[in-house]
């Protein structure tokens, strides 16, 4: 077991600080969430849970923030930003929050660095701690971020969720090596919160295993991407409760066409059981997520440890 799979296994103890940290509450009219990367994929299905929960929300890159914040929206009366970072250095990042605070609108940081540019520019600092030896790519860190900004967001977590993760990590992990032989195309697919998962799903499998994947609402999928889909295809679904039928219709179509489907809370070649209902289950599917990275990897005789021209904090520089 290598350190990368260690992490995903070992994080759910921080789950526990994560689901039992005070958090600050949020009045602002409109939430805007910003990070980069993995933390940006996180950032959409919180902005989902704040509007599915009554808030506006909205998810924006820290670089179009902070350069064109105008073009993502124009009333701009009552703001609140709240960016991820889980180093609290991405350049990017921080600039947002440095942006945000020169126009006045609140800022809340979260991130798993105490002593960091972020704290430092940050009106509010939420600190979650995660696992020490986790390497460049984030895994545990990310699954922290995303419980903080989901109770953030006026989502109900308790304990139950890691018994939830605990079940869909096994069980992807116990049938996910027979599906993934002779596939080199991967396709995520997740509507509404779930979309986030998928784009973070889809980006793990690309950091950890150097393969080509994509994400996509699951109704847009047929309007021209399928057109790629083979015998070398994977597709990976996240399922809504509410559209699971025309969702599972989607995925008789692909499997059609050749590819093998892994479903979460829903039908596939492999089936992951929702154990959560709600928005809890875009956290407890997370790890599952991670781990088909590592997999894959693993086929490929890849170390997730050094991912290829990829660092653990991205600085710009001049």
């Amino acid at each position: 077991m290598n350190v990368t799979e260690r992490v995903i296994f070992e994080q759910f103890p921080f789950w526990e600080g994560a689901l039992s940290i005070v958090l600050p509450k949020v009045t602002a009219k409109t939430v805007i969430v910003v990070g980069c990367g993995t933390s940006f994929y996180l950032a959409q299905t919180i902005a989902a849970a704040f509007n599915l929960n009554g808030r506006n929300a909205l998810a924006v890159p820290g670089a179009e923030w902070s350069r064109r914040r105008n073009a993502y929206l124009a009333d701009q009366s009552d703001l609140c930003v709240i960016a991820l970072s889980r180093s609290g250095e991405s350049t990017e990042t921080v600039q947002a929050v440095e942006v945000s605070r020169d126009a006045g609108f609140p800022t809340i940081a979260l991130t798993c660095e105490k002593d960091s540019s972020i704290t430092r520019a940050a009106e509010t600092v939420v600190y979650i701690k995660t696992h020490a030896e986790e390497g460049i790519v984030m895994t545990s860190s990310a699954s922290l971020m995303l419980i903080a900004g989901l109770r953030m967001a006026g989502v109900k977590l308790d304990p139950s969720i890691i018994t939830a993760a605990k079940a869909g990590l096994g069980a992807m992990d116990a049938g996910i090596r027979d599906l993934i032989r002779g596939r080199s195309h991967f396709v995520y697919l997740g509507a509404g919160p779930f979309y986030g998962m998928a784009t973070e799903g889809s980006l793990k499998l690309q950091e950890m295993s150097i393969s080509y994947s994509q994400a996509f609402h699951p109704m847009e999928y047929r309007h021209g991407p399928i057109s790629l889909v083979d015998e070398g295809t994977l597709a990976i679904i996240l399922y809504s409760a509410e559209t699971q039928d025309e969702e599972a219709k989607v995925a008789d179509d692909i499997r059609a066409k050749g590819a093998a489907i892994i479903g979460f809370g829903g039908p596939g070649d492999l089936s992951i059981p929702a154990e959560i209902e709600g928005l809890g289950q875009t956290i407890a599917l997370l790890p599952a997520l991670q781990i088909i990275g590592e997999r894959v990897a693993e086929a490929k005789n890849i170390d997730t440890m050094a991912p290829r021209h990829l660092n653990k904090v991205v600085v710009l520089h001049g």
